[in-house]
């Protein structure tokens, strides 16, 4: 027996640990909250962790500003926050930052944070009781100091609340929680994607009238395009990748609670969908989930995808990795999971060195973001 627990130990012993850091406590820094992670990594190696800080309270409408810390060691300490966006006493809420690194202007690449603004609670502007808009802001120094806030409401959303007056009638409209994203080879490089949901006319019963999709750039956010909504109903928070042969992945939150699995939507021209289906591969609670790109092996995308892997509580928070575009994942590691409702929710994640990933995520009830990382296999 003392020669089995004596391996025993030596197994454990020889297991990796891995750090988790605190970036970002709750009841700290002027803040009752944080929640809603992003996170991008810059030319130089600099990581951005943005949030939303909940000025009052934890609740999703209220007092909100977006925040961002920086960290130059990969994430193992981090500065204190600046304040990156802000609505005076309303909502600004779902950071969605991307780095643009194929404008001449800003050879040093440019830092896009798209974000959105509300003046009512999201079951309200489902009523026709509010009105959201879309935003940017950008940075040329590595997120040190933004530019004035640029509206792109009028490009990117249909609302018919005034001014707007869109017949199409969209009410609730929200950014990707997590990261945009920007094509790197092929017909589309340089393109700007930036995924999002929306609800369309009047509420329906288990958000029947929501849908993602999303809006894009090809011209460094001067002007933006909408895609076709995904035809699924009930899709909430999405996130966009770039497959292999100039195509577009999106990965979806089904709002419905009918199936619990996310949906997955495929583009060739980054407007409208060739196919959308259910991933039961891929098991979620209705929560947010995060998506990148790791490179390409014979034409086709590695990727890498974080979520809540449970079909009951916000926890079991694990890494998938598919070596063929997302028809399988044949890679499975779990990062954190307790067994406790609300243990691990949202999470963004990117490549942060040779077959290493960072992650960000929300942790015990929301009460603190970390970040970890994870080696995965080639």
């Amino acid at each position: 027996m003392k020669k089995i627990l004596s391996i025993a130990v030596m197994i454990i012993a020889c297991l990796p640990v891995w750090a988790q850091v605190t970036v970002y406590e709750s009841g700290t820094e002027g803040y009752k909250s944080f929640r809603i992670p992003g996170l991008v990594k810059l030319p130089d190696g600099t990581l951005l962790a943005f949030a939303e800080g909940r000025v009052g309270d934890a609740n999703d409408f209220g007092n909100i500003d977006i925040v961002v810390k920086k960290s130059k060691n990969n994430g193992k300490t981090w500065s204190p926050l600046r304040l990156v966006a802000d609505n005076k006493d309303m909502q600004a809420g779902n950071p969605a930052p991307v780095v643009d690194l194929t404008d001449p202007a800003y050879p040093r690449g440019r830092v896009f944070l798209f974000y959105n603004t509300g003046n009512n609670h999201e079951s309200e502007v489902r009523k026709g009781n509010g009105l959201r808009e879309a935003w940017y802001v950008t940075s040329s120094d590595g997120g040190d100091t933004w530019d004035a806030p640029v509206n792109i409401t009028a490009m990117v959303h249909r609302p018919k609340q005034a001014p707007y007056n869109f017949t199409e009638d969209w009410r609730c409209f929200f950014n990707t929680p997590g990261h945009a994203m920007q094509f790197t080879t092929g017909t589309f490089k340089g393109r700007i994607y930036v995924a999002t949901n929306h609800s369309a006319g009047d509420q329906q019963p288990r958000f029947m009238e929501y849908r993602a999709g999303g809006y894009y750039s090809d011209d460094h956010g001067k002007t933006f395009r909408i895609s076709e909504d995904v035809s699924f109903p009930g899709g909430n928070e999405a996130m966009a990748t770039e497959l292999g042969n100039n195509k577009l992945m999106l990965n979806v939150r089904n709002q419905q609670k009918n199936v619990k699995a996310r949906i997955i939507a495929i583009s060739s021209d980054g407007r409208s969908w060739d196919t959308a289906y259910y991933d039961h591969n891929l098991p979620d609670p209705v929560c947010q989930g995060s998506l990148i790109t790791l490179g390409f092996k014979k034409g086709k995308a590695i990727l890498a995808f974080s979520n809540a892997a449970d079909t009951l509580n916000r926890d079991n928070l694990t890494l998938r990795i598919s070596q063929d575009e997302g028809k399988t994942w044949t890679q499975r590691y779990p990062i954190d999971s307790t067994g406790e409702k609300n243990n691990s929710a949202y999470s963004d994640i990117l490549a942060i060195g040779k077959r290493e990933i960072g992650i960000l995520y929300e942790k015990d009830k929301y009460s603190r973001i970390i970040f970890t990382t994870r080696k995965y296999k080639k």
